[in-house]
């Protein structure tokens, strides 16, 4: 790496940890591909969709050993 990569590396990590966790945030958003918007249309959709299914009562829910149980049953352990 580069020093002007290294001097900022350096001034970072000096900063307290929140405002550490914010430059990072922003760093990531930085690259991270930028979504359609009908994507995340589809995406709130099914959420909503999912949420009032439960609601209602149409779903159930199901407890976190029991999940864990079902997939150690398809794919055990090696």
């Amino acid at each position: 790496m580069n020093a002007n990569f290294e001097a900022l590396a350096h001034d970072a990590l000096v900063l307290p940890a929140e405002q550490r966790v914010a430059l990072a945030y922003r760093l990531l958003e930085s690259v991270e591909p930028v979504t359609e918007s009908n994507t995340e249309t589809a995406w709130d959709t099914e959420i909503a969709e999912r949420i009032a299914r439960f609601n209602s009562g149409k779903t159930k829910p199901v407890n976190a050993i029991d999940v864990f149980a079902r997939l150690c049953q398809i794919a055990p352990r090696r």
